[in-house]
């Protein structure tokens, strides 16, 4: 999974994390397009375990791709339920208040 974590001046994060296959795509559905690139989503592979330690802190995160998706939702952050799909792709944004 590639994984980049974005920070304000404010000190405000958002953790992104996608699926390796998914970089450098470009996914269509519900009348939106999504680029998936490096820019946002990061261009160092990180392991499960890093994904699962920034999720755990993470007030804001944005989700896309199955195994992704699947280990927030082993984690308990969110129902598979909630995604939105792009095809048979998963994508969920997060928000802790």
């Amino acid at each position: 999974m590639y994984l980049k974590v974005h920070r304000s001046p404010a000190g405000d994060e958002v953790v992104a994390v996608c699926d390796r296959e998914l970089m450098n795509t470009t996914l269509s559905g519900n009348e939106v397009e999504i680029r998936i690139t490096g820019s946002f989503y990061g261009t160092e592979l990180a392991t499960p375990e890093e994904v699962s330690s920034a999720l755990s802190r993470a007030e804001n995160a944005n989700l896309m791709g199955e195994r992704t998706v699947a280990l927030a939702v082993e984690m308990g952050l969110l129902s598979r339920s909630a995604c939105l799909m792009f095809g048979d792709v998963p994508h969920a944004q997060l928000f802790r208040i």
